[in-house]
């Protein structure tokens, strides 16, 4: 019978080619229906990578939660479950794949994260909006997993009233980028205008201005945001701190893209969109054994000092140097 160690294993040393098939045919005494029957008999959860996670994070009220979400691009793929057409940040369009919301730890900038929960987005199996997801990630986390974590970082796509109210009852500070033609209130008397209409001062490109959103009840500190390139990006917090700057801004934001770190990876180093079975419960089990693989391999890169895709990478070095030494196919 395939075990899970087998097929995580398998994630993690194999290089471009992430089938059944192809596992099937490396590893002796386990058949291509082995393979398949293992995907589609076994239920792997989230909570099996917060099992696995827990005692790594380093957790302290200075950490940050980030959540995001990710598509398993699936365009070429012929009927398989969980497939909607969906927006892809990394497309910039809509594409046929399964979205995936992760909830990702850090303990800082420049410091050790982990993923610690994800959800499918399948609404036509639960009937829960990426939304939903990310509300009840965020309360297993307080509530269940007991995260000291204080800042939440998100982008545009999650800053809702709802979500913002959520954040700011649980004692949370969120940081988190708004759509440009989303409307703030300057004074209750002013109303409510258009981000492009407010006047940047000096000051208040360095400290921000304090805003109102619509349905969010209390007050937050916008600020602006301009790359070396001209992009914009507006940034808002309910971050107390009497000593909020635009640099302490950019250094929270700037941890957001720990999670885009996490996507590019799952999907390069261990073929997380690669999978080919049909059946729901199938990609299912992929995606958690891809999380077990990404685990695997950070562990490693840790204890080696080197990257994930140095780790990766180190695996064939030794095939390359035997190749190179004697090769199978010689030049003519």
């Amino acid at each position: 019978m395939m075990t899970k160690q087998q097929y995580v294993e398998y994630l993690i040393s194999t290089p471009i080619n992430y089938t059944c098939s192809n596992l099937a045919e490396h590893l002796e005494g386990v058949s291509h229906d082995a393979v398949t029957d293992y995907l589609a008999r076994e239920r792997h959860t989230a909570r099996q990578l917060w099992e696995l996670a827990r005692s790594l994070v380093d957790d302290s009220p200075d950490a940050f939660l980030i959540i995001d979400d990710s598509v398993q691009d699936k365009r070429y793929s012929r009927k398989i479950d969980l497939v909607k057409r969906q927006y892809s940040g990394n497309e910039h369009g809509i594409v046929a794949g399964i979205g995936v919301v992760n909830l990702v730890h850090s303990a800082g900038a420049e410091r050790d994260f982990y993923p610690i929960d994800y959800r499918i987005y399948a609404p036509d199996a639960d009937g829960k909006t990426k939304n939903n997801h990310f509300r009840d990630m965020l309360v297993s986390a307080i509530a269940d997993k007991r995260l000291q974590a204080r800042t939440v970082l998100f982008d545009s796509w999650y800053a809702s009233a709802d979500n913002l109210k959520l954040i700011h009852r649980a004692g949370r500070v969120f940081y988190t980028t708004l759509k440009a033609n989303r409307l703030i209130s300057l004074t209750k008397e002013a109303g409510y205008i258009h981000l492009s209409e407010i006047e940047w001062t000096p000051e208040r490109l360095e400290h921000g201005v304090t805003v109102r959103l619509q349905k969010v009840p209390f007050d937050v500190q916008l600020f602006k945001l301009v790359a070396t390139n001209g992009d914009i990006e507006w940034v808002v917090t309910n971050d107390p701190a009497s000593t909020l700057t635009r640099q302490v801004v950019q250094d929270a934001s700037d941890v957001r893209w720990q999670v885009e770190e996490l996507h590019r990876s799952l999907k390069q180093l261990m073929g997380s969109e690669r999978c080919q079975c049909r059946k729901a419960r199938s990609q299912r089990n992929h995606l958690a054994c891809c999380y077990h693989a990404w685990l695997s391999l950070k562990v490693q890169a840790k204890r080696l000092g080197k990257t994930l895709y140095q780790v990766h990478t180190d695996l064939f070095r030794d095939y390359l140097r035997a190749e190179l030494a004697s090769p199978h196919v010689p030049a003519l």
